[in-house]
């Protein structure tokens, strides 16, 4: 392979050697296949491409600085691609497959796991599509799972720091009994005109209200909303957003940090009374955020007054990346050495 910069990698596709597929017909599931083809060969009316019936995943694998190769939550990962698939009508993976499928794709692509000192990390993109031939709504007979993995690089430019992001009012990024709480290409297909407006404007992301009320904040468009307020872990309840999988894991680290939880509906209001505030996901970690505009009504919340990210963001950030790399004892149970 071209020698790759470690430490200055996107967040990005790279090829690596080999991925993992698995196929679903006649109601059972096969055995694991390696290939080193990045192709798939689709039948032109396969129900993912005209009825939407693809769900995915995202998860890290990271080199420890004893060597030790983890892989960070790898059983909730694969729970919630089975709530996923029941969410649209899709043959549920079995946990044990998923989790076979995503450590030989690792192992197999070993060379392409970042070291230590770079701060990077291994994406694991588990990938769920209806493949059987249909021309009318109704759930595909056939399923085809394949798990990639590419080197990555910090989501947000700059890595650990603080961004703004917009409150756009007439986009909403999921109906309230839709299917945002899913992991479905759809949401993000719904979500790419208020995001790049928002990037256009030199926001980091949009900040979403609940569709129904435009009151409560919902989510960010890649992630999930969490704020501190007296000694308080405060995050959005709604549904419409995305169990998130970081999020939950930050709740249990801010709980044992003596911080008491909270997952309630957050008005916009609130926004003026944070003392921090950050996005949440797999691919960010924590993104600390500066400031809340709402551009529709002419408001702005300022949230980090120095520009700099809050300590119990950085605190909290560094025990969750501690745990992932090794450097911080897992009492968790939240990650998976791989041999």
């Amino acid at each position: 392979m071209n020698e790759i910069d470690w430490s200055n990698l996107s967040f990005g596709y790279i090829k690596t050697d080999f991925n993992v597929r698995c196929h679903y017909k006649d109601g059972a599931w096969g055995d694991l296949e390696v290939t080193d083809s990045e192709s798939i060969n689709l039948h032109m009316a396969a129900t993912c491409l005209h009825y939407g019936q693809e769900v995915f995943e995202g998860l890290k694998a990271f080199r420890g600085k004893d060597g030790k190769i983890r892989i960070f939550r790898l059983e909730e990962n694969a729970k919630r691609m089975q709530s996923s698939c029941d969410g649209i009508l899709m043959a549920k993976l079995p946990v044990e497959k998923f989790s076979e499928a995503c450590i030989k794709a690792v192992k197999m692509n070993e060379r392409f796991i970042p070291p230590y000192e770079s701060g990077s990390s291994l994406y694991i993109r588990p990938l769920l599509i209806g493949t059987s031939a249909q021309v009318g709504v109704s759930p595909a007979k056939e399923y085809t799972f394949l798990v990639f993995v590419t080197p990555v690089g910090p989501y947000f430019k700059g890595g650990f720091q603080t961004s703004p992001v917009a409150i756009l009012r007439q986009y909403d990024r999921a109906a309230p009994l839709g299917t945002g709480i899913y992991k479905v290409g759809g949401n993000y297909a719904a979500s790419l005109v208020a995001g790049d407006k928002a990037h256009s404007l030199g926001y980091a992301a949009v900040l979403y209200l609940d569709a129904r009320e435009k009151k409560y904040i919902d989510e960010c468009g890649p992630a999930n909303f969490f704020a501190i307020k007296n000694n308080c872990y405060i995050t959005p309840k709604s549904s419409s957003i995305l169990p998130s999988i970081t999020n939950n894991s930050l709740m249990k680290l801010a709980e044992d940090m003596g911080m008491k939880v909270e997952r309630r509906q957050v008005a916009e209001e609130e926004l003026a009374t944070f003392e921090e505030a950050g996005q949440c996901g797999t691919a960010a970690v924590i993104s600390p955020i500066s400031k809340v505009d709402d551009l529709d009504e002419n408001k702005s919340y300022l949230i980090a007054k120095d520009g700099k990210p809050g300590p119990v963001c950085t605190k909290l950030y560094n025990k969750l990346r501690g745990i992932q790399y090794g450097d911080e004892p897992d009492t968790y149970g939240w990650v998976t050495v791989v041999d």
